[in-house]
């Protein structure tokens, strides 16, 4: 299997995001590439990497993202893998429209499991396509800032960059 690779400079970080030649199957910041890669790695087993400019025209959606466009990301075909669950989770996350946010108890209850806010909150941890699938909208409950696998900082980021004022 041959993933291919961009590097993509954003204001919080640079980005990594690898696709198998159709889908975007990883993004992730380039200071975890590690466990971008090692997460890769359980899913696919063995493969090559080749590094090139906007695969898919990947790169130039969320280059658009950030500058400040709503629905650059929202038709970017993806490949989560995982289990059934995760991808459960992992789908509704589209659904969180930009500048909104919800908890992971409501997010349990919208996927129709109200008690697995833990397991929802450790499947949103696992995302491999962060942004394009926005786990970052994911808050806890009374509207605090927790959890981000890119760090609570970028977290502030991102919803500042979408208009959520209030964390």
């Amino acid at each position: 299997m041959k993933l291919l690779v961009d590097k993509i400079n954003s204001e919080i970080g640079t980005i990594l995001i690898a696709s198998d030649g159709e889908k975007l199957c990883a993004l992730d910041f380039a200071d975890y590439e590690q466990r971008m890669f090692k997460l890769l790695q359980r899913r696919y087993g063995s493969f090559d990497l080749k590094y090139v400019k906007n695969p898919q025209g990947f790169s130039s959606k969320i280059q658009a993202y950030f500058e400040g466009e709503r629905t650059s990301l929202n038709n970017i075909l993806i490949s989560t893998g995982g289990t059934a669950f995760q991808q459960q989770v992992w789908l509704a996350l589209r659904s969180i429209p930009w500048g909104s946010t919800i908890s992971y108890a409501d997010l349990a209850a919208k996927i129709g499991k109200p008690t697995a806010y833990r397991a929802v909150g450790m499947a949103n941890s696992l995302n491999p396509v962060a942004l394009v699938l926005p786990c970052h909208r994911v808050i806890g409950a009374n509207a605090t800032l927790t959890g981000y696998a890119g760090g609570l900082e970028r977290k502030r980021w991102l919803l500042n960059h979408e208009g959520v004022i209030h964390l």
